[in-house]
């Protein structure tokens, strides 16, 4: 009698495919945000971003158009197509604007600084490089390590210690000054001349520039290192120690050549 056949085994169940988590749900940006009082947020993606008081922002900010209002101040970047601020805008990342940047008051930045045109009343200090791409109109005090622009209008007082490149640069000088490399097609710079009383007392504005490389030249009341120029016009009270270029006009008071700097000795003003 032959041996029964082992009853096959049963097969094992299947394993159940592991439950994946949908991904979580993108916040929509808004289209118009109003911030005002003393606020405090992590970040900001709207339109529109209208703040007005004392505002805090720990992250990025993304907006169409910011206009604020204060003093606003935001831990990360902002990145926007149009700004527009009064009081005190506080950006500790990168600021980029992709259309204009207006403002009335005190901006500090804590790296880059881009827009394509700006215009900028009171103070703004720049930690990066500062880039415009057409116009910037300054009234008031300018410091960044370099700037790159289409054309700069200044007045006031400027620290820009390393590159200055530009199509044109004019600047009127109303309170000390310093420039490092200037490269621009036309360049004019103009400090304050001191009138009869400033000169008995010894007070005068110092403006000074390392080198300044351009077609066209004009210096009044500044002290240039080196300039190369196809045309050199120096005003009142310009100074040049190195040139290589033609100057063209020459005002009596101004001086060519190396001149010893010493401070005068102490209680007695020159």
């Amino acid at each position: 009698m032959a041996a029964a056949s082992p009853a096959p085994s049963a097969s094992p169940p299947p394993t159940p495919a592991p439950t994946v988590s949908p991904p979580p749900a993108a916040h929509p940006r808004l289209g118009e945000l109003h911030d005002s009082g003393t606020v405090r947020k992590e970040s900001v993606d709207a339109d529109r971003w209208v703040a007005t008081g004392l505002v805090k922002v720990t992250g990025d900010v993304h907006v169409g158009e910011g206009r604020l209002d204060g003093t606003i101040s935001l831990g990360g970047q902002l990145s926007a197509t149009a700004v527009r601020y009064r009081g005190t805008l506080d950006v500790g990342g990168a600021l980029n604007a992709s259309g204009s940047l207006v403002g009335a008051g005190s901006l500090r930045a804590g790296s880059t600084v881009h827009a394509a045109s700006a215009d900028l009343k009171g103070t703004a200090r720049v930690t990066g490089a500062l880039s415009v791409d057409r116009d910037l109109r300054v009234r008031g005090h300018l410091s960044a390590p370099s700037l790159t622009v289409g054309t700069l209008d200044l007045e006031g007082e400027a620290r820009l210690e390393g590159d200055l490149v530009g199509l044109s640069v004019r600047a009127h000088l109303t309170d000390n000054s310093a420039f490092g490399t200037v490269r621009a097609k036309s360049v004019v710079l103009r400090g304050k001349v001191p009138n009869l009383v400033e000169k008995v007392l010894g007070r005068r504005v110092t403006v000074t520039v390392e080198r300044v490389e351009c077609d066209e030249a004009v210096f009044e009341g500044v002290d240039v290192d080196f300039v190369r120029a196809a045309r050199i016009t120096l005003g009142r009270y310009a100074h040049v120690t190195e040139y290589v270029g033609t100057i063209v006009e020459r005002h009596p008071t101004s001086r060519v050549g190396f001149e010893s700097k010493s401070p005068p000795p102490y209680g007695l003003r020159r």
